[in-house]
Protein backbone atom coordinates (compact mmCIF):
# COMPACT_ATOMS: atom_id res chain seq x y z
CA UNK A 1 0.00 0.00 0.00
CA UNK A 2 1.33 3.20 -1.06
CA UNK A 3 2.07 6.04 1.43
CA UNK A 4 0.22 9.15 0.43
CA UNK A 5 2.52 12.64 -0.07
CA UNK A 6 0.59 14.57 3.23
CA UNK A 7 1.14 11.21 4.96
CA UNK A 8 5.08 11.44 4.18
CA UNK A 9 5.45 15.24 4.99
CA UNK A 10 3.79 14.78 8.58
CA UNK A 11 6.67 12.28 9.39
CA UNK A 12 9.23 14.29 8.26
CA UNK A 13 7.29 17.34 10.17
CA UNK A 14 7.47 15.24 13.25
CA UNK A 15 11.19 14.16 12.37
CA UNK A 16 12.09 17.52 12.50
CA UNK A 17 10.49 17.99 15.55
CA UNK A 18 11.88 15.62 17.24
CA UNK A 19 15.45 16.32 16.25
CA UNK A 20 15.17 20.41 16.97
CA UNK A 21 13.26 19.37 20.73
CA UNK A 22 16.27 17.12 20.98
CA UNK A 23 18.62 20.04 19.85
CA UNK A 24 17.01 22.41 21.89
CA UNK A 25 17.20 20.03 25.11
CA UNK A 26 21.08 19.44 25.36
CA UNK A 27 21.63 23.36 23.96
CA UNK A 28 19.66 24.28 27.12
CA UNK A 29 21.49 21.54 29.68
CA UNK A 30 24.95 22.66 28.38
CA UNK A 31 24.15 26.30 29.13
CA UNK A 32 22.27 25.66 32.36
CA UNK A 33 24.92 23.13 33.63
CA UNK A 34 26.36 24.86 36.55
CA UNK A 35 29.76 22.77 36.19
CA UNK A 36 29.76 23.92 33.07
CA UNK A 37 30.70 21.62 29.81
CA UNK A 38 34.49 20.31 31.40
CA UNK A 39 33.35 17.88 33.88
CA UNK A 40 35.29 15.12 32.75
CA UNK A 41 38.06 17.43 32.42
CA UNK A 42 37.80 18.82 36.10
CA UNK A 43 37.10 15.23 37.49
CA UNK A 44 40.37 13.75 36.05
CA UNK A 45 42.21 16.69 37.21
CA UNK A 46 40.95 16.80 40.32
CA UNK A 47 41.49 13.06 41.26
CA UNK A 48 44.91 13.46 39.85
CA UNK A 49 45.74 16.16 42.34
CA UNK A 50 44.29 14.06 45.39
CA UNK A 51 45.63 10.96 44.14
CA UNK A 52 49.28 12.53 44.37
CA UNK A 53 48.55 13.58 47.94
CA UNK A 54 47.71 9.95 48.88
CA UNK A 55 43.88 10.39 48.85
CA UNK A 56 42.93 7.40 46.67
CA UNK A 57 39.48 6.43 48.11
CA UNK A 58 37.55 9.81 48.11
CA UNK A 59 34.09 9.79 47.07
CA UNK A 60 33.63 13.37 46.22
CA UNK A 61 30.30 15.48 44.53
CA UNK A 62 30.57 17.58 41.55
CA UNK A 63 31.23 20.80 44.14
CA UNK A 64 34.15 18.66 45.60
CA UNK A 65 35.70 17.99 42.37
CA UNK A 66 35.53 21.28 40.90
CA UNK A 67 37.20 22.56 44.43
CA UNK A 68 39.26 19.64 44.07
CA UNK A 69 41.41 20.99 40.68
CA UNK A 70 41.98 24.06 42.68
CA UNK A 71 45.12 22.00 45.00
CA UNK A 72 48.27 22.75 44.53
CA UNK A 73 50.43 19.49 45.18
CA UNK A 74 53.75 20.70 47.54
CA UNK A 75 56.22 18.84 44.60
CA UNK A 76 54.41 21.49 42.16
CA UNK A 77 55.72 24.44 44.68
CA UNK A 78 59.33 25.58 43.78
CA UNK A 79 59.08 27.72 47.11
CA UNK A 80 60.76 26.94 50.06
CA UNK A 81 61.63 28.59 53.42
CA UNK A 82 64.78 28.23 52.79
CA UNK A 83 64.22 30.58 49.93
CA UNK A 84 62.98 33.48 51.96
CA UNK A 85 65.20 35.73 53.44
CA UNK A 86 64.64 37.98 56.85
CA UNK A 87 61.28 36.37 57.97
CA UNK A 88 62.93 33.91 60.39
CA UNK A 89 61.16 35.22 62.93
CA UNK A 90 57.61 34.59 61.11
CA UNK A 91 58.79 31.29 59.53
CA UNK A 92 60.00 30.13 63.19
CA UNK A 93 56.46 31.06 64.65
CA UNK A 94 54.67 29.66 61.61
CA UNK A 95 56.36 26.05 62.25
CA UNK A 96 55.89 25.98 65.51
CA UNK A 97 51.82 27.46 65.51
CA UNK A 98 51.13 25.75 62.10
CA UNK A 99 53.26 23.11 60.64
CA UNK A 100 53.58 20.81 63.50
CA UNK A 101 50.15 20.96 64.85
CA UNK A 102 48.90 20.18 61.82
CA UNK A 103 51.19 16.91 61.16
CA UNK A 104 51.31 15.81 64.68
CA UNK A 105 48.47 16.35 66.15
CA UNK A 106 48.99 13.72 69.26
CA UNK A 107 52.03 16.17 70.39
CA UNK A 108 49.40 18.62 71.29
CA UNK A 109 46.64 16.61 72.38
CA UNK A 110 47.37 17.11 76.27
CA UNK A 111 45.42 19.92 76.63
CA UNK A 112 42.75 21.32 74.29
CA UNK A 113 44.40 24.87 74.37
CA UNK A 114 47.18 23.55 72.17
CA UNK A 115 46.61 23.09 68.38
CA UNK A 116 46.73 25.00 65.38
CA UNK A 117 44.71 28.32 65.02
CA UNK A 118 41.75 27.73 63.09
CA UNK A 119 42.67 31.23 60.64
CA UNK A 120 46.11 32.61 60.15
CA UNK A 121 46.21 36.16 58.81
CA UNK A 122 49.37 37.52 56.75
CA UNK A 123 49.47 41.24 56.04
CA UNK A 124 51.75 43.92 55.46
CA UNK A 125 52.47 46.14 52.17
CA UNK A 126 52.82 44.57 48.74
CA UNK A 127 55.58 42.67 47.52
CA UNK A 128 57.16 41.71 50.97
CA UNK A 129 56.45 38.21 50.82
CA UNK A 130 53.51 37.14 52.03
CA UNK A 131 52.37 35.18 49.21
CA UNK A 132 55.68 32.93 48.97
CA UNK A 133 55.15 32.78 52.95
CA UNK A 134 52.14 30.88 52.18
CA UNK A 135 53.95 28.68 49.38
CA UNK A 136 56.48 27.73 51.18
CA UNK A 137 54.26 26.89 54.32
CA UNK A 138 52.44 24.62 51.60
CA UNK A 139 55.71 23.28 50.53
CA UNK A 140 56.58 22.21 53.82
CA UNK A 141 53.78 21.28 55.76
CA UNK A 142 52.66 18.08 52.75
CA UNK A 143 49.39 19.18 53.72
CA UNK A 144 46.85 19.00 50.54
CA UNK A 145 46.77 22.56 49.78
CA UNK A 146 43.80 24.61 48.38
CA UNK A 147 44.80 27.96 46.78
CA UNK A 148 41.02 29.03 46.09
CA UNK A 149 39.78 32.29 44.81
CA UNK A 150 36.84 34.19 45.15
CA UNK A 151 36.01 33.55 40.96
CA UNK A 152 35.77 29.96 41.85
CA UNK A 153 33.42 30.19 44.60
CA UNK A 154 30.94 32.51 42.71
CA UNK A 155 28.25 31.29 40.21
CA UNK A 156 25.69 32.96 38.32
CA UNK A 157 23.04 30.42 39.23
CA UNK A 158 20.96 31.19 42.85
CA UNK A 159 22.30 28.80 45.79
CA UNK A 160 25.18 27.35 43.48
CA UNK A 161 27.90 29.61 45.24
CA UNK A 162 26.66 28.55 48.78
CA UNK A 163 27.00 25.24 47.37
CA UNK A 164 30.71 25.62 46.33
CA UNK A 165 31.45 27.03 49.41
CA UNK A 166 30.03 23.61 51.06
CA UNK A 167 32.21 21.76 48.59
CA UNK A 168 35.62 23.60 49.81
CA UNK A 169 35.16 22.97 53.73
CA UNK A 170 33.84 18.77 53.22
CA UNK A 171 36.54 18.46 50.74
CA UNK A 172 39.18 19.80 53.33
CA UNK A 173 37.28 17.76 56.11
CA UNK A 174 37.98 14.45 53.64
CA UNK A 175 41.66 15.51 52.67
CA UNK A 176 42.50 17.02 55.57
CA UNK A 177 45.41 17.87 57.39
CA UNK A 178 44.49 20.84 54.56
CA UNK A 179 45.07 24.60 54.15
CA UNK A 180 42.48 26.67 52.45
CA UNK A 181 44.06 29.80 50.84
CA UNK A 182 42.71 33.00 50.16
CA UNK A 183 45.43 35.61 48.62
CA UNK A 184 43.90 39.37 48.16
CA UNK A 185 41.56 37.96 51.08
CA UNK A 186 40.04 42.03 51.26
CA UNK A 187 38.25 41.54 48.07
CA UNK A 188 36.37 38.64 49.06
CA UNK A 189 35.62 38.95 52.53
CA UNK A 190 35.49 42.46 53.15
CA UNK A 191 33.10 43.88 55.14
CA UNK A 192 29.70 43.49 54.88
CA UNK A 193 27.15 46.74 54.27
CA UNK A 194 23.67 47.32 52.94
CA UNK A 195 24.60 47.83 49.65
CA UNK A 196 26.24 44.23 49.81
CA UNK A 197 24.09 41.99 47.36
CA UNK A 198 22.00 39.47 48.35
CA UNK A 199 24.39 36.31 47.12
CA UNK A 200 27.74 37.87 48.65
CA UNK A 201 25.73 38.33 51.61
CA UNK A 202 24.65 34.77 51.99
CA UNK A 203 27.72 33.36 50.46
CA UNK A 204 29.92 34.97 53.70
CA UNK A 205 27.76 34.00 55.84
CA UNK A 206 27.83 30.68 54.60
CA UNK A 207 31.66 30.97 54.76
CA UNK A 208 31.72 31.59 58.06
CA UNK A 209 29.16 29.23 59.30
CA UNK A 210 30.94 26.31 57.96
CA UNK A 211 34.52 27.80 58.79
CA UNK A 212 32.75 27.47 62.53
CA UNK A 213 31.92 23.87 62.21
CA UNK A 214 35.39 22.97 61.35
CA UNK A 215 36.60 23.40 64.63
CA UNK A 216 36.59 19.85 66.36
CA UNK A 217 38.88 18.26 68.18
CA UNK A 218 40.22 16.00 65.20
CA UNK A 219 39.91 18.81 62.33
CA UNK A 220 43.29 19.60 60.66
CA UNK A 221 42.04 22.59 58.70
CA UNK A 222 43.69 25.71 58.53
CA UNK A 223 42.13 29.33 56.59
CA UNK A 224 45.33 31.08 55.27
CA UNK A 225 44.98 35.15 53.87
CA UNK A 226 46.84 37.32 52.93
CA UNK A 227 46.07 41.13 52.19
CA UNK A 228 47.51 44.15 52.13
CA UNK A 229 44.36 46.05 53.11
CA UNK A 230 43.91 44.47 56.37
CA UNK A 231 41.49 46.95 57.99
CA UNK A 232 39.09 46.61 54.69
CA UNK A 233 38.75 43.06 55.98
CA UNK A 234 35.34 42.08 57.95
CA UNK A 235 35.70 41.98 61.96
CA UNK A 236 33.84 38.72 62.08
CA UNK A 237 36.64 37.26 59.46
CA UNK A 238 39.34 38.97 61.41
CA UNK A 239 38.03 36.81 64.78
CA UNK A 240 38.27 33.69 63.06
CA UNK A 241 42.11 34.80 62.29
CA UNK A 242 43.50 35.39 65.85
CA UNK A 243 46.87 34.34 64.53
CA UNK A 244 48.29 37.55 62.60
CA UNK A 245 51.82 38.24 61.15
CA UNK A 246 52.45 41.58 59.74
CA UNK A 247 55.05 41.50 56.94
CA UNK A 248 56.48 44.99 56.57
CA UNK A 249 59.07 46.40 54.43
CA UNK A 250 62.79 44.64 55.10
CA UNK A 251 64.90 45.97 58.02
CA UNK A 252 68.32 46.77 56.53
CA UNK A 253 69.81 43.02 58.22
CA UNK A 254 66.68 41.54 56.47
CA UNK A 255 67.61 43.26 53.09
CA UNK A 256 70.84 42.07 53.33
CA UNK A 257 69.71 38.33 53.57
CA UNK A 258 67.91 39.03 50.88
CA UNK A 259 70.43 39.99 48.50
CA UNK A 260 72.53 37.40 49.53
CA UNK A 261 69.64 34.76 48.40
CA UNK A 262 69.17 36.69 45.33
CA UNK A 263 72.35 37.01 43.90
CA UNK A 264 73.78 33.89 45.31
CA UNK A 265 73.80 32.82 41.47
CA UNK A 266 75.11 35.94 40.06
CA UNK A 267 79.15 36.33 39.46
CA UNK A 268 79.40 39.28 41.51
CA UNK A 269 83.17 41.50 41.14
CA UNK A 270 85.73 40.58 43.89
CA UNK A 271 84.75 41.80 46.82
CA UNK A 272 81.36 42.85 45.88
CA UNK A 273 80.48 45.55 49.00
CA UNK A 274 76.59 43.46 49.16
CA UNK A 275 76.70 45.20 52.91
CA UNK A 276 76.79 48.70 51.52
CA UNK A 277 73.94 47.58 48.96
CA UNK A 278 71.67 46.39 51.50
CA UNK A 279 72.15 49.60 53.38
CA UNK A 280 71.68 52.13 50.68
CA UNK A 281 68.34 50.25 49.39
CA UNK A 282 66.33 51.62 52.27
CA UNK A 283 62.62 51.20 51.94
CA UNK A 284 62.78 48.93 49.39
CA UNK A 285 60.60 45.95 49.50
CA UNK A 286 61.44 42.13 49.18
CA UNK A 287 60.05 42.70 45.07
CA UNK A 288 61.83 45.83 44.68
CA UNK A 289 65.04 44.38 45.60
CA UNK A 290 64.53 41.58 43.37
CA UNK A 291 63.76 44.04 40.15
CA UNK A 292 66.81 46.04 41.10
CA UNK A 293 68.78 42.86 41.10
CA UNK A 294 67.09 41.84 37.83
CA UNK A 295 67.77 45.25 36.32
CA UNK A 296 71.20 45.05 37.30
CA UNK A 297 71.90 41.91 35.65
CA UNK A 298 70.82 43.10 32.86
CA UNK A 299 73.03 45.82 31.77
CA UNK A 300 76.09 43.15 30.77
CA UNK A 301 73.50 41.40 28.70
CA UNK A 302 72.70 44.42 26.99
CA UNK A 303 76.47 45.70 26.98
CA UNK A 304 76.43 42.23 25.24
CA UNK A 305 73.63 42.62 22.25
CA UNK A 306 74.93 46.39 21.62
CA UNK A 307 78.01 45.08 21.04
CA UNK A 308 77.40 42.52 18.86
CA UNK A 309 74.94 45.47 17.11
CA UNK A 310 71.88 43.11 18.02
CA UNK A 311 73.19 40.65 15.01
CA UNK A 312 71.44 37.38 15.32
CA UNK A 313 74.25 35.39 13.94
CA UNK A 314 75.86 36.57 16.15
CA UNK A 315 73.54 36.28 19.37
CA UNK A 316 73.16 32.72 17.69
CA UNK A 317 76.78 31.83 17.63
CA UNK A 318 77.12 33.21 21.51
CA UNK A 319 74.59 31.10 22.56
CA UNK A 320 75.76 27.89 21.08
CA UNK A 321 79.36 28.67 23.03
CA UNK A 322 80.24 29.13 26.66
CA UNK A 323 80.22 33.15 26.29
CA UNK A 324 80.70 35.12 29.60
CA UNK A 325 79.00 38.31 30.64
CA UNK A 326 81.40 40.70 32.99
CA UNK A 327 80.06 40.68 36.49
CA UNK A 328 78.08 43.19 38.49
CA UNK A 329 79.32 45.92 39.93
CA UNK A 330 78.03 48.05 43.00
CA UNK A 331 77.34 51.00 39.95
CA UNK A 332 75.14 49.04 38.25
CA UNK A 333 72.46 49.20 41.16
CA UNK A 334 72.86 52.78 40.90
CA UNK A 335 72.63 55.76 38.78
CA UNK A 336 74.83 58.40 38.14
CA UNK A 337 73.46 60.52 40.80
CA UNK A 338 73.31 57.89 43.45
CA UNK A 339 69.96 56.46 43.51
CA UNK A 340 68.77 53.59 43.11
CA UNK A 341 68.03 52.17 39.48
CA UNK A 342 64.66 50.70 40.11
CA UNK A 343 61.95 52.24 38.04
CA UNK A 344 60.29 55.34 40.04
CA UNK A 345 56.43 55.27 40.05
CA UNK A 346 54.39 57.82 38.31
CA UNK A 347 54.37 61.28 40.11
CA UNK A 348 50.24 61.13 39.74
CA UNK A 349 50.32 57.38 41.71
CA UNK A 350 49.61 58.46 45.25
CA UNK A 351 48.90 54.68 45.83
CA UNK A 352 52.34 53.69 45.92
CA UNK A 353 53.30 56.70 48.43
CA UNK A 354 50.18 55.57 50.59
CA UNK A 355 51.61 51.88 50.94
CA UNK A 356 54.64 53.17 51.63
CA UNK A 357 53.63 55.37 54.27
Amino acid sequence: MAVSSSTKRMIVDVALFIASQAALYYTVRWVMMPGGGDKKEVKAKSLKALEKLGHRNLTLDEYERQIASEIIHPDDIEVGFEDIGGLDPIINSLRESVIYPLLYPHLFSSSTLLGAPKGVLLFGPPGCGKTMLAKALAKESGATFINIAASVLTNKWYGESNKLVAGLFSLARKAQPCIVFIDEIDSFLRERTKGDHEVTGMMKAEFMTLWDGLTSSTDRILVLGATNRPNDIDSAILRRMPKRFSVGLPAEDQRLKILKLMLKDTKLEPHFPIQDLATRTDGLSGSDLKELCRNAAMLPMREFMRKAGQDPHVLEKAQDSNFELRPLSINDFFQADGTSALPAPDADDFLFARLRG
